[in-house]
């Protein structure tokens, strides 16, 4: 058990016997009132949203998941394929519950995969992740405003934006928790 104030975006959480994937969480403390933390969780049963209020003095049951090395395959558009590099088994998940994971995934990247109860739930990516550019606009000439971006898509279809210098080709490093640009890789 934990304290509503160590919930944590990603984390899984056990409530009321079901699974939820905490997407996002804001601890507010206001002016004379108690304090608490507004959460909008993801049932991985269902996949239904849900948005819970707790007081900073709930407990919570955070749920323990084994986690597996294992390697992106495939999409075949809705199921996400990965293979455990040991023993060979493969898994799928479906699109929505990876989220905006499928778009940091790419061929032969190796992941962790989450199980609770010897079944998929989710995934760990890293916390950055290089992607080619493979469409942007050619950069202007003479514009000397530093805080100039553009938009770039990559290889796995994201869209980034990233400062005027960078060009078709070029490999970039995206932050997976903001998806922003970091620098080139």
């Amino acid at each position: 058990m934990i304290t509503a104030t160590e919930i944590r975006k990603g984390m899984i959480l056990n409530l009321e016997g079901d699974l939820y994937q905490v997407l996002n969480f804001h601890h507010s403390t206001p002016g004379n009132l108690r304090g608490f933390v507004q959460t909008k969780l993801r049932n991985l049963t269902t996949g239904s949203l849900r948005d819970m209020r707790f007081r900073s003095i709930d407990k919570v049951e955070k749920a323990y998941l084994d986690s597996q090395q294992m390697s992106y395959l495939y999409s075949d558009g809705e199921n996400y394929y990965f293979m455990n590099n040991e023993t060979f088994e493969q898994v799928n998940l479906d699109r929505e519950r990876l989220g905006d994971a499928v778009d940091y995934l790419k061929a032969d990247t190796v992941i962790t995969v989450d199980f609770f109860d010897g079944k998929p739930v989710g995934i760990e990516i890293p916390a950055t992740v290089d992607l080619t550019v493979t469409e942007t606009t050619p950069a202007i000439r003479n514009a000397t405003v530093s805080n100039v971006t553009k938009p770039a898509t990559t290889e796995t279809g994201r869209v980034v934006q990233v400062p005027p210098f960078v060009e078709e080709g070029d490999i970039i490093r995206v932050n997976t928790a903001t998806g922003e640009y970091v620098s080139r890789a």
